[in-house]
């Protein structure tokens, strides 16, 4: 008796669409079972994690804060995804992103430039660099077939000893890892900012960049549903060879997709130093980009299930940070992470057991 995978001719959308909602529960069970054998009880856990990251207003204000880079994140790499570009930089592209952000609001434009014009010079910059690392990427895979895979995510590791080299060096205020505050014309408006209007704003901590993300979910559908650039991306993704046969610029496609991809996550990194920490500082990110992949596949690439499942990682952060001991919501990640695999696998192989020797025993060995 023999376990064999075998592929499936074709997926039920039933199971599709059940997939990810099996992963969160999976994940959540087995998450149970670890934080048991870390001296916690799962049932408390999740219902702190719930009422911090999604009762009430406040715990609902911090959720959107943090799913905000998430959320563009999430559009980004689900963008490259669609064309099979496996685009493992996003943290990379939003720490370049927050760098280019910060350089501009405190060594380009002086402080008295007008709110509006800031934050668009800040929001181009933080795009244009995150583009331009994921770009590079891109262009490597399309003009000399090198894994993006590598140099995405060895990208990481150079953005983010570039930012220490900043923040400890030139751009360093008196010392510390850290530099200067932006300007408040670089910060991006919270609701907070209306509680002279509207008391029911006190405290609400949510800022313009949810409304970046929200706008960049609906360009994201629009392109891949009904533009012939999303068509484009998927005939290069199933099949470059019959996409080039079919007249599409393949290289063109796959070094456009990642300049989008990686623009998305600066302006992700912009969208957290203009609002929230209002100066750029070592390890700012706990891993937003990483965090970014995950949700990515739980939303099968999709923009709407993007903004979901971001939000549902997002509160996850907010109810797990005050969780003993540390690193609760990352190990959380992580089990979803290992399950999700596991999922995708069995909804694209059919698990049959067969009788009979094993194929080493029919061959004597």
């Amino acid at each position: 008796m023999r376990v064999v995978l075998e592929p499936r001719l074709s997926v039920p959308r039933w199971l599709r669409l059940a997939a990810p909602a099996l992963s969160i529960v999976l994940a959540l069970l087995v998450g149970a079972v670890f934080l048991r054998v870390a001296g916690l009880d799962p049932l408390e856990v999740y219902a702190h994690i719930l009422r911090a990251g999604f009762l009430g207003r406040h715990a609902l204000s911090d959720t959107a804060v943090k799913a905000t880079p998430i959320l563009l994140c999430g559009l980004g790499v689900a963008l490259a995804f669609r064309a099979r570009l496996w685009n493992i930089g996003a943290e990379g592209q939003l720490l370049m992103g927050a760098w280019a952000a910060t350089g501009v609001a405190l060594y380009v434009l002086p402080a008295t430039t007008p709110a509006p014009l800031m934050l668009l010079a800040i929001g181009v910059a933080g795009f244009a660099a995150g583009a331009l690392w994921g770009g590079a990427a891109g262009a490597l895979r399309a003009r000399l077939g090198v894994s993006e895979i590598i140099t995405t995510l060895m990208l990481n590791y150079v953005a983010a000893l570039f930012i220490s080299y900043f923040v400890f060096g030139p751009w360093s205020l008196g010392g510390f890892q850290l530099t200067a505050q932006l300007p408040q014309s670089a910060w991006l408006p919270r609701l907070a900012d209306l509680a002279g209007r509207f008391s029911a704003l006190a405290g609400l901590t949510v800022h313009l960049g949810l409304l970046f993300g929200l706008v960049a979910a609906v360009a994201v559908a629009v392109a891949l549903g009904r533009l012939p650039f999303g068509l484009d991306l998927k005939v290069v993704g199933d099949n470059p060879r019959a996409a080039r046969a079919a007249g599409v610029a393949v290289e063109r496609t796959l070094t456009v997709a990642m300049l989008l991809s990686g623009g998305l996550c600066g302006l992700a990194g912009m969208s957290e130093i203009a609002g929230v920490v209002h100066r750029l500082q070592d390890r700012f990110s706990p891993g937003f980009g990483f965090t970014a992949i995950i949700v990515a596949w739980l939303a099968r690439l999709d923009p709407w299930g993007v903004i979901l499942v971001s939000f549902l990682f997002g509160g996850l952060l907010v109810g797990g940070k005050e969780i003993q001991p540390a690193g609760i919501p990352q190990l959380l990640q992580g089990i979803v992470l290992f399950v999700l695999v596991g999922t995708e696998l069995l909804v694209h192989h059919r698990v049959r057991l067969e009788r009979g020797p094993t194929p080493e025993a029919a061959h004597g060995e």
